[in-house]
């Protein structure tokens, strides 16, 4: 069949071609490998590029909110100053009001002092802390509450509601 130098011959050039043949393959698949490596870098380098867009996207409506935020506690302090809370009354020394729904008459006597007010309710002067509650019936079918939230030179804030007290 063949002859002993021929096999020698067949076995060397079939080594050789196997041996282009995983070097080949080895180029080949560094080639590939290189085509994927560069496609994953300008993916990332995208995925950077966008995750630093919404960072800076957020980080602009978070300043917006804060603004807002700010703009809305303003508003909301000249909107109290404007229109109290409901039965809550500003006032000042020597100055008289009609409150809870008409059944109280109540007086700032003086400015307050470092303690206590002194108040005028319905003709009867009492002294009253920030804080504290009186309840007055100014007459039988009515029961009024009313307290002082706080004071200043300049001023008492005080809460006043009336009711029917409760059947029993």
């Amino acid at each position: 069949m063949y002859a002993p130098e021929q096999r020698g011959t067949t076995i060397v050039a079939a080594v050789i071609i196997i041996i282009l043949i995983v070097i080949g393959g080895h180029l080949y698949g560094r080639y590939l490998a290189s085509i994927e490596v560069a496609d994953r870098e300008a993916q990332l380098e995208q995925l950077r590029a966008q995750s630093q867009k919404q960072q800076r996207d957020i980080d602009s409506k978070s300043q917006q909110l804060t603004t807002l935020q700010d703009k809305l506690t303003k508003t909301q302090a000249a909107l109290d100053a404007i229109m109290p809370s409901a039965n809550t009354y500003n006032i000042n020394p020597n100055q008289t009001v009609i409150l809870g729904d008409g059944h109280l008459t109540v007086g700032l006597v003086g400015p307050p002092a470092n303690d206590s007010v002194l108040l005028n309710i319905n003709g009867k002067t009492q002294s009253v802390a920030a804080g504290q509650t009186l309840s007055i019936a100014p007459d039988p079918a009515i029961k009024c509450q009313v307290s002082v939230q706080s004071f200043d030179v300049f001023r008492a804030v005080v809460v006043a509601t009336c009711a029917a007290p409760k059947a029993q």
